[in-house]
């Protein structure tokens, strides 16, 4: 048996648990406890409150998933002024070993591990996703997570890609005028400023000038909020649109990946899924021009596990220590 703790750490929240993984490489989580990163001056200082809270210590290694690049001497977060050094981290926190992984890769990890009960069927056919070939895992949140998972010989390896930056394509002329609308902004548009959370802002807005109404500012939050609870028709034409725009990209990413099923993750789709179940996701996923039929033979899931990122961490950890 294993122990250890694993970490998730975004712009916002840094999430911990203990983990362990058994003889049979299983994997369990205990219960997870999330933390401000505003509340804490750095990583460390979090480290030692979370050890506190857990009666004074904690296994000696751990499992880290960062939401950013993990390459290089010094890794930074682009939404809190945190610095981690993986060359002092068995010093500073005590451990012995220890695995630090991109968050979106860790995600990929959650899906290669995951069992049927947490996955959710979306589009195409209703099967159980491919023991061998490459899955195209996707995230919105913040912004738009790309990993691939491939599986070959009984195993997986994962790569972690910068795919929400890529162009973003759009579909008809209500995505052309969101592209113009954005292109006074950004000198590039990349696909994550319409396929992410904030970007329900801008689809609304867009939708807005569209029909020549005034253009009110309203937050992210609050626009998911109206436009999956009924009160709010133009907010549910956004969400709509973002469903839209998220199978479009889920399809970009299967083909560039040559992928044979596809694994949407992220907290913002397990709260939108039966919006995504009614609206045109898989009708986009599947409009690829001469591959249509070839898009719409692949399996696309939603992962609900209640905790990917967690998971996905320690389940990198047995893969670099344990396995």
């Amino acid at each position: 048996m294993t122990e250890l703790v694993a970490i998730d750490i975004g712009g916002t929240h840094a999430r911990f648990a203990r983990a362990r993984i058994d003889e049979q490489g299983k994997i369990a989580l205990g219960e997870p406890q999330t933390l401000h990163t505003s509340e804490y001056a750095s990583f460390q200082t979090a480290w030692e409150d979370f050890r506190r809270r857990e009666g004074g210590s904690l296994p000696k290694a751990v499992a880290i998933a960062i939401a950013g690049p993990v390459g290089g001497d010094v890794i930074r977060f682009t939404n809190n002024p945190w610095i981690i050094r993986p060359a002092l981290i068995r010093e500073r926190l005590g451990v012995e070993r220890y695995t630090i992984v991109n968050d979106f890769a860790a995600v990929a990890h959650a899906v290669a591990r995951s069992d049927e009960t947490h996955l959710l069927h979306l589009a195409g056919p209703d099967e159980t996703l491919p023991a061998t070939g490459t899955i195209s895992v996707i995230g919105p949140g913040t912004g738009l997570g790309v990993a691939m998972l491939i599986r070959a010989d009984g195993g997986y390896t994962v790569h972690a890609t910068e795919g929400g930056h890529v162009d973003f394509a759009p579909h008809d002329t209500i995505e052309d005028a969101m592209l113009a609308r954005l292109r006074r902004r950004h000198t590039r548009v990349s696909v994550e400023r319409l396929v992410s959370g904030p970007a329900i802002v801008d689809i609304y807005e867009t939708l807005a000038l569209l029909e020549n109404r005034a253009v009110l500012e309203r937050g992210d939050v609050e626009l998911w909020t109206a436009g999956t609870d009924g009160s709010d028709s133009l907010a549910a034409a956004a969400v709509d649109r973002f469903c839209m725009l998220l199978g479009s990209a889920a399809g970009d990413f299967a083909l560039a990946h040559g992928a044979s099923a596809v694994v949407v993750a992220g907290g913002l789709g397990f709260r939108i899924r039966e919006t995504i179940l009614r609206s045109a996701f898989a009708e986009r996923f599947r409009a690829k021009g001469r591959f249509a039929g070839l898009m719409a033979a692949l399996p696309v899931k939603l992962i609900v596990h209640p905790q990917p990122g967690l998971f996905g961490a320690a389940a990198a950890f047995a893969m670099e220590h344990v396995s």
